[in-house]
């Protein structure tokens, strides 16, 4: 029926790096020119083995980091009022910034706005003259994100009126993901037949983000998250530094990447 080709990238790395326009190169250079479809699977460390979450529609969020400097004059900490200090300003401008979310953005819509990184000072009787901050922003629905951009730097700003300044840098990152229904369906009979239907999870997507998103902007697609807990009650989450899988969840999820394009190539799916 047609020609399979298989993209086997580290996870976060599927479209093969980035264009200085933030264009994924793999896409651009034409590896998905004339294809009708698109799979994949990611796996799921806290999610027991043997178990797979499949779901239409959103898969995995937007996601979009930023950067900003908070900067005042510092001076010494046992002279406070001869200059700005931008730890002092950091206050509120983190307690708007926690408040994006829960006063800012519609309760029906998710969003996560979190920090990862506050750095500022060197030494305990100094006031820095900067402090810089880094965090993700997570969405789904794009005026949403939008909005988390533009609420962000609204809260940085808060450092003018107590006398100090800001930067602020947003680099744009995946879109939302969003699995097509017909190719879930496909997955699904697959799923069911291979492994049970009983195995397939359909709880709603988490704020994870992926850039297989970008395949399924120029493709119908869909990626389902692969049970690899190890069975021994500890929580290995992803992104920490006990991050482990039992890998015998692979040879799971190969045979169904396998199958589902066999029954395409031979004309089994509707």
């Amino acid at each position: 029926k047609g020609t399979v080709r298989f993209l086997f990238q580290p996870a976060e790395e599927a479209t093969g790096g980035y264009h200085q326009s933030g264009a994924p190169m793999m896409i651009d250079d034409g590896a998905l020119d004339g294809v009708d479809n698109v799979i994949a699977l990611h796996v799921d460390s806290t999610m027991p083995f043997g178990q797979i979450t499949l779901r239409d529609g959103a898969s995995t969020a937007a996601v979009d980091s930023f950067k900003a400097w908070v900067t005042g004059t510092g001076g010494h900490g046992a002279y406070p009022h001869v200059g700005t200090d931008p730890l002092w300003m950091l206050i509120p401008i983190m307690s708007a910034l926690h408040g994006i979310v829960a006063r800012k953005i519609d309760p029906m819509k998710p969003a996560v706005c979190s920090l990862g990184v506050v750095r500022g000072g060197t030494v305990s009787n100094v006031i820095p003259a900067e402090v810089y901050l880094e965090g993700t922003l997570r969405s789904f629905d794009p005026a949403v994100r939008e909005q988390l951009i533009e609420e962000v730097e609204r809260a940085i700003a808060l450092s003018r009126p107590l006398g100090g300044d800001y930067r602020i840098e947003i680099e744009r990152g995946y879109p939302a993901g969003h699995n097509d229904t017909k190719v879930t369906g496909w997955m699904t009979d697959v799923i069911s037949d291979l492994v049970g239907a009983d195995s397939i999870d359909r709880s709603r997507a988490g704020m994870g983000a992926e850039d297989f998103a970008y395949m399924t902007q120029k493709a119908p697609g869909a990626m389902f998250m692969l049970g690899a807990a190890i069975n021994d009650e500890i929580k290995r989450g992803h992104h920490t530094p006990i991050f482990d899988i039992d890998e015998k969840c692979m040879p799971v999820g190969a045979a169904v990447l396998a199958e589902t394009a066999r029954r395409y190539l031979a004309g089994e799916l509707k």
